[in-house]
């Protein structure tokens, strides 16, 4: 009689709940993917306009309006550049070492039912505060 070999491989039930934790942590890179690159986005359009040398002497409308041309292209919706405070807006401070541009939010992505992720993000541009003079509306 000949010896059977030792099967090797994995069950239709492994298989199964293999496929099922692979599909949870693929679903939930798909959910956060598109946070991290709207904060991608948000930051090379603060970065862009604070390096932007006709923004150093331009009035806060302008810089604005600079922020929201960029936000429109990249398609930014968790940050609003009208509003003037944190959370969700841009703070804008002229200090003596140039233009400072500073914003802090929170984005909210359904993840499954009433279950949210949630990401906390931080960025300033441009020239930093003055020592002892944070930015306004700081958190």
């Amino acid at each position: 009689m000949q010896l059977q070999q030792a099967q090797r491989g994995i069950t239709l039930m492994g298989f199964v709940i293999m496929l099922i934790v692979v599909g949870f942590f693929a679903y939930m890179v798909m959910r956060i993917v598109p946070m991290y690159s709207e904060y991608s986005s948000i930051s090379k359009a603060l970065d862009a306009v604070a390096k932007d040398p006709s923004a150093n002497n331009a009035d806060e409308v302008k810089i604005r309006d600079m922020i929201s041309r960029h936000f429109e292209t990249s398609y930014v919706n968790s940050v609003d550049p009208l509003v003037k405070t944190y959370p969700g807006g841009v703070v804008i401070q002229h200090t003596p070492n140039g233009l400072a541009l500073s914003v802090n939010y929170d984005a909210r992505v359904p993840f499954i039912y009433n279950i949210f992720l949630v990401g906390h993000f931080e960025h300033t541009a441009g020239a930093q505060p003055a020592a002892g003079k944070p930015l306004p509306g700081g958190a």
